[in-house]
């Protein structure tokens, strides 16, 4: 019978003899009756014997003094409580018994590869489900774009991301609930580190055809004809303040209802009935028959990256992917991304 079995075999004898006594109880098992059973090195070791039909080169092979492999065979027979190998001064047969091992123990071995190799995916950061909460207004580009950025880099990742209540991110991602958060405005909250991600100048959404949408700039006070658009402040109280704050800077204008979530046509602001203050993603993202204009003032609108604070490889990961995000995209207009606001548990 011509066996072939691949095995990473110089890695495992890397361990070395010196190790191999103190290792068989490590690598044994108990089983439910009590008995002890084979060792997974040994099994792997039987592999190769059984394919060269000789101990002293197969002990070359391993890498191993052969005294020390007829021993691990000797041991893993009674384990199993069968001999398994017929031994002469010159040639080395199969029983039936170890017919059968070689024959079903190669596809045990992959499958305890596979899942000492996915263990090892996943605590390095490169496998497994990453779960990431985004505030409404950064699924417009941020957040989508981030997604990408994220698949294509990672792919043994399994991306799922949702819009969510900002107020409820940070709690989710300190919690364990989340992986990632998108937040526009950095909100509070304890147990998370945030990254700024995105600085986008402030301006006006507005319909095309708006007498405002003439200017290249429009100033704050220019709006006070005009009802403006805000969403509702629990949505996102850190960025509802801001920009009515900003607003208070001239003449108040008069407010408009909040934002209807579902409605992405925007058909109040497309209707000329008002105005809408968003950052410059809107550029992009707007729907047609509405236009944005930046407002005159330095007023920017950041939106942050959050994590939690006890970073894990994942998160080292993903941060990384999106530094380099913003680094091309000049999100953050040149400005190192530099931690914010982190809090701990303490």
């Amino acid at each position: 019978m011509n066996i072939r079995h691949t095995c990473t075999l110089r890695v495992w004898a890397a361990v070395g003899e010196r190790r191999i006594g103190t290792r068989l109880s490590a690598d044994r098992y108990q089983s439910a009756g009590g008995a002890v059973g084979p060792d997974i090195l040994s099994l792997r070791y039987f592999l190769v014997v059984a394919e060269e039909r000789h101990f002293t080169r197969a002990a070359v092979r391993i890498g191993i003094a052969q005294p020390a492999l007829s021993a691990r065979i000797r041991r893993l027979e009674a384990d199993l409580g069968t001999q398994l190998l017929v031994r002469t001064t010159r040639t080395v047969e199969l029983t039936p018994a170890g017919t059968a091992l070689v024959e079903s123990a190669p596809a045990a071995l992959a499958a305890v590869d596979r899942a000492f190799d996915a263990a090892r995916r996943i605590g390095a950061g490169a496998a497994g489900p990453l779960r990431i909460g985004y505030s409404l207004s950064a699924g417009a580009e941020t957040a989508p774009m981030l997604v990408d950025a994220l698949v294509r880099a990672l792919p043994g990742l399994d991306v799922t991301a949702a819009p969510m209540p900002t107020p409820e991110i940070s709690p989710a991602v300190a919690e364990g609930r989340l992986d990632v958060g998108i937040t526009r405005a950095e909100q509070p909250g304890r147990g998370v580190r945030r990254f700024p991600l995105r600085q986008q100048r402030i301006g006006v959404q507005l319909a095309a055809d708006h007498p405002l949408a003439a200017n290249a700039e429009i100033d704050v006070a220019d709006l006070a004809g005009y009802p403006v658009q805000l969403h509702e402040r629990a949505a996102n109280p850190v960025a509802h303040d801001q920009l009515v704050g900003l607003l208070g800077a001239g003449p108040v204008p008069r407010f408009h209802s909040p934002i209807v979530a579902f409605d992405l046509s925007q058909r109040v602001v497309r209707s000329g009935a008002a105005v809408s203050l968003a950052g410059e993603a809107a550029l992009s993202a707007h729907p047609p028959g509405l236009t944005w204009r930046p407002l005159r003032t330095a007023a920017v609108l950041t939106t942050c990256l959050v994590l939690p604070y006890t970073l894990l490889p994942m998160h080292q990961r993903v941060r990384l992917v999106a530094k380099d995000l913003a680094a091309e995209t000049n999100w953050l207009n040149g400005t190192a991304a530099t931690e914010t606001g982190s809090t701990g548990d303490s």
